[in-house]
């Protein structure tokens, strides 16, 4: 199975991933009586929602990270923790900008 592998590119790849499904969990378990496009802007407009958001994104990339670390793939650990180091910038970048 190619997520056994111990690759830099999948660690991108998951790393980019588990926030998306950390939203979407977030968005089910929260907003899930709203549509996701009014999730977006309610997300965007309101600062401690934004964050509590990110929060749980970096949880997910954190959970991917620990798996991997445990497994002893440290290049698909080192690529997901690129990934999140990336997504951290920009989402304070946006908290700050936007």
């Amino acid at each position: 199975m190619f997520l056994k592998k111990d690759n830099l590119v999948l660690g991108i790849i998951l790393g980019f991933l588990a926030p998306i499904v950390g939203v979407l969990s977030f968005y089910f378990s929260k907003f899930s009586y709203a549509g996701f496009g009014l999730f977006l802007q309610y997300m965007l407009e309101q600062k401690s929602l934004f964050t509590a958001v990110i929060s749980v994104s970096l949880i997910a990339n954190a959970i991917v990270f620990t798996i991997y670390i445990n497994t002893q793939k440290d290049k698909t650990a080192r690529g997901v923790f690129i990934a999140t180091c990336i997504y951290a910038i920009v989402s304070i970048a946006l908290k700050f900008f936007l």
